[in-house]
């Protein structure tokens, strides 16, 4: 039976018009007054969450429930308890966005539901998305008429795709001689990634990093040297356009030179910091990225677009085409003509969302100098949240902001160093439960270190001044 007859009343899979609006409408009830209360709510509940989770754990529902009872659950036990990712307070890790003009993009792209894997299946669509790809390779540099890419679900399938294509581009099929090389300051996808792509552990090379936390150009060039006298295949460098853990931004000019000399593919982590090319600091600081073959950038983060935005450039998509097209007696002819586009061509993935109207409806809207301005700001604050720290007694800046991130902790001369990790816990500790921030803590040097990255369009001089007071406070009384 493909549906009910005439006479058995509406549809439930097919909601009438008012039944549409009448979902909709309820659901913005409730977003609306929560993103309008973000800069009250607490910047992180953490916890109970054991407990909340093993109270909503439940089998299959045979029937339905009404939908204010499930809005009400969403919104009254299931959203709070978490990080607030999306508020004015949340300086972890690395923000993510949720710009809402987003979410509209994803109601259009999910309503109509088109499919954008295949050129011939939504040309419009497809050319959409192909426009964002062909905007974001002007933004890092990438001039070159065959440039290109794809959008993927974050960073860590954009770094995936991008080993498999160097192993695929510079391998032959039996790549178990290959070596890779990263900085011991790289984004744990990329290790990763190449244990994904096949590579056993071994085979990825740590390389040191110097004062600065960016990797040891010259130390590189002696592990590449030592294992071609093994006779072993070095084929990928990664280097990174701002860490997790520091914000460092490597020597990328000096990798790209190696690489070339090396014949090697280059590959730069610009997941956090590659859209900072927005701004004029942010290239004078990503300086050499243009060198890359490849890079990864996310929309959802540095571009405050929400989860599940993220992207792969490549200097030429020939590249991408030649590690994954792969087709079927099903499947229609793929487009000849270059401007012309089939992503699943150009990535493992045959069936998948329409990432393209996420990014393409915020940035017509709105235009790229407000994201440019937006930067500019991250970048301000930065600064400004340094140099505060660094007027405070006994407070290490362990990593300048390169980009919009800083590392610093609290070193009194007359403890240990053990003895500073427990204080430094403390004082996470203790400016987490006010609840104004949340803030989280690295390893640097093996030392506690706690971080500030500042990233969300939320975020303004009121709140990283009010963490700065948090801090100073907190600090006072763990002191004094």
């Amino acid at each position: 039976m493909s549906g009910p007859s005439s006479d058995a009343g509406p549809w439930p899979l097919e909601p009438s018009a008012e039944e549409m609006r009448a979902l909709v409408g309820q659901a913005l009830e409730r977003i609306v007054p929560y993103l309008e209360s973000l800069p009250q709510q607490p910047a992180a509940v953490w916890e109970g969450g054991a407990e909340l989770a093993r109270s909503l754990a439940e089998g299959p529902p045979e029937q339905g429930s009404a939908f204010p009872e499930l809005l009400d659950l969403l919104f009254e036990r299931v959203v709070p308890h978490s990080f607030n990712t999306a508020g004015p307070g949340y300086l972890a890790y690395v923000p993510g966005g949720g710009l809402f003009h987003t979410a509209v993009a994803s109601l259009i792209a999910d309503a109509v539901n088109r499919y954008v894997g295949v050129w011939l299946a939504a040309p419009g669509m497809v050319q959409l998305e192909s426009n964002v790809v062909q905007w974001f390779c002007s933004i890092v540099g990438f001039h070159a008429p065959r440039s290109g890419g794809i959008l993927t679900s974050g960073g860590s399938m954009a770094n995936l795709t991008a080993v498999v294509t160097a192993r695929r581009n510079k391998l032959p099929a039996d790549f178990l001689n290959g070596t890779l090389y990263t900085s011991d300051q790289v984004h744990h996808s990329v290790s990763k990634a190449a244990v994904l792509a096949g590579f056993p552990p071994e085979q990825v090379r740590v390389v040191a990093s110097d004062g600065q936390f960016r990797i040891d150009a010259a130390d590189l060039q002696r592990q590449i040297d030592a294992d071609r006298r093994q006779g072993l295949q070095p084929f990928l460098i990664v280097g990174s356009a701002g860490t997790v853990n520091s914000g460092a931004v490597d020597p990328l000019p000096e990798l790209a030179a190696i690489a070339a000399r090396e014949s090697m593919w280059f590959h730069v982590d610009g997941a956090y910091g590659a859209f900072f090319m927005l701004t004029e600091r942010g290239r004078e600081a990503l300086r050499g990225i243009e060198g890359a073959d490849s890079i990864t950038l996310d929309p959802h983060k540095s571009l405050f677009l929400p989860y599940g935005t993220g992207c792969l450039l490549v200097r030429d998509s020939e590249a991408l085409r030649r590690a994954h097209s792969t087709s079927a007696d099903y499947m229609p002819p793929y487009q000849e003509d270059a401007d012309l586009v089939d992503f699943c061509a150009l990535s493992a993935e045959l069936s998948r969302g329409n990432r393209g109207m996420r990014c393409w409806l915020p940035l017509k809207m709105l235009g790229l100098d407000v994201f440019r301005r937006a930067l500019d700001e991250k970048l301000d604050l930065a600064r400004h949240a340094a140099d505060r720290l660094r007027a405070l007694p006994q407070i290490e800046i362990v990593a300048e902001p390169a980009l919009s991130l800083l590392a610093f902790r609290l070193a009194p001369a007359q403890l240990d160093a053990e003895q500073q990790d427990d204080l430094n816990r403390a004082w996470l500790d203790q400016v987490n439960r006010r609840g104004h921030v949340y803030l989280t803590a690295t390893r640097l040097r093996g030392r506690f270190t706690l971080r500030i990255c500042v990233l969300s369009f939320r975020t303004h001089q009121d709140r990283i001044d009010l963490a700065l007071q948090d801090l100073e406070q907190c600090a006072a009384a763990l002191l004094g």
